[in-house]
């Protein structure tokens, strides 16, 4: 249970990093110096909502052809 827990994390960060470091990139910009830590929170609800809005696109099928 403690590996599949760990291995859990390591498939969460490594997730989440791309949206994640795109913000801080983002936030730097804006001068809102943030740590990795600080977007994370950021980080994992713009990896949530880009999940959810890209898994209503089936591969170029169209739904009626079930």
């Amino acid at each position: 249970m403690i590996k599949g827990l760990l291995i859990g994390l390591i498939v969460f960060l490594v997730g989440t990093f791309p949206a994640t470091w795109l913000l801080m990139l983002f936030l730097g910009n804006v001068h809102e110096n943030v740590s990795y830590w600080g977007a994370l929170p950021l980080g994992v609800l713009v990896s949530v909502v880009l999940g959810g809005v890209t898994a209503q696109f089936d591969m170029g099928r169209s739904s009626e052809s079930y």
